[in-house]
């Protein structure tokens, strides 16, 4: 049976009494990921990219701390996209097939929040790829691994050892610098020592 992210589905878990994030803990991702791009990049961001974008959680919060921000949302649920694509800016397309949206602007942040652990192992490597050629800043890859204690949203997730992400994410070209940060090679030669982990 297919999983169906439908606006039930946004309800149960980013509404109801089963919702997976508190209060200000999606604001606390976007402050820490726009704060980080905008210290290796050295000036602010001006373009996100948010894969896997559901309803646009993140928006609000990019366009309260930088108002004039270029947003592009990218998810393959057809309620997301019905109801809000045209108002939060969100294209219909799976994390796997980011190649065939023929994105042609680079992002000074790519966002890929709480989405790969359900993503079949077939499907990362070219999404990997997509997001390391449209990367001028740094990606935000929160990932839920099998060394974590996870709650919540428990159907078709894929529990991968965090060493195998790495792996993938590193064969891409990606350099971590930060919890769930990483950038890509345009940014990799001006990355310290001890900024690597």
């Amino acid at each position: 049976m297919t999983k169906v992210y439908d606006r039930a589905y946004f309800d149960r878990w980013y509404r109801g009494r089963q919702r997976v994030h508190a209060e200000g803990e999606v604001r606390r991702k976007v402050t820490l990921a726009l704060a980080t791009a905008e210290y290796f990049l050295r000036r602010p961001v001006r373009t996100v990219l948010d894969v896997g974008c559901g309803e646009a959680a993140w928006l609000p919060h990019l366009r309260a701390l930088r108002p004039r921000i270029s947003y592009l949302g990218v998810d393959p649920s057809d309620y997301v996209v019905e109801r809000f694509g045209q108002e939060r800016n969100i294209r219909k397309g799976a994390f796997g097939g980011l190649g065939s949206l023929r994105l042609k602007a680079s992002y000074d942040l790519i966002v890929c929040s709480d989405v790969l652990h359900y993503v079949p192992e077939a499907d990362i490597g070219g999404g990997v790829e997509e997001i390391v050629q449209l990367l001028e800043g740094i990606a935000f890859l929160e990932v839920l691994t099998k060394e974590d204690d996870i709650m919540g949203d428990l159907e078709g997730l894929m529990k991968r050892p965090a060493a195998w992400y790495r792996k993938v994410f590193g064969r891409a070209g990606l350099v971590q610098v930060g919890a769930y940060s990483w950038v890509g090679p345009t940014l990799e030669d001006s990355v310290s020592a001890l900024e690597r982990f």
